[in-house]
């Protein structure tokens, strides 16, 4: 037997597309002082809509703080997300730090030291 196939195939992606752009909304509304300066990355919805992952990073502030923060306001801007988005179910927010931005500055630091080195061992022979 076949699975069965979704009425709208991108509904998903288009669903966690804004559940991201409303939420970048209703972040900038919150009065929490633990959380800084924060962009939205990406946005995971489950299948049936009962969960999200919300990942973002932070431009100025902790991070630890700042995931505190969100998830501590997570029934808040899920109210919120109610009254704007029209869907059945909206999703419960889990918020995660994401490390991407991080990874690559480290990355881009090692490349960075690697060429240098690489550079004076070819000035010194």
């Amino acid at each position: 037997m076949a699975a069965k196939k979704s009425s709208t195939p991108n509904r998903g992606f288009k669903v966690a597309d804004q559940i991201q752009r409303d939420l970048t909304e209703l972040i900038r509304e919150l009065k929490d002082p633990r959380i800084g300066m924060v962009t939205l990355q990406a946005v995971e919805v489950t299948p049936d809509y009962a969960h999200a992952k919300v990942f973002f990073s932070v431009l100025v502030g902790d991070a630890d703080a700042t995931q505190d923060a969100l998830n501590q306001a997570a029934g808040f801007l899920r109210n919120g997300l109610f009254k704007r988005l029209h869907i059945h179910t909206v999703p419960t927010l889990h918020f995660m730090f994401d490390r991407t931005t991080e990874r690559a500055s480290d990355m881009n630091a090692l490349i960075a030291r690697a060429v240098a080195s690489r550079s004076k061992d070819d000035d010194e022979a």
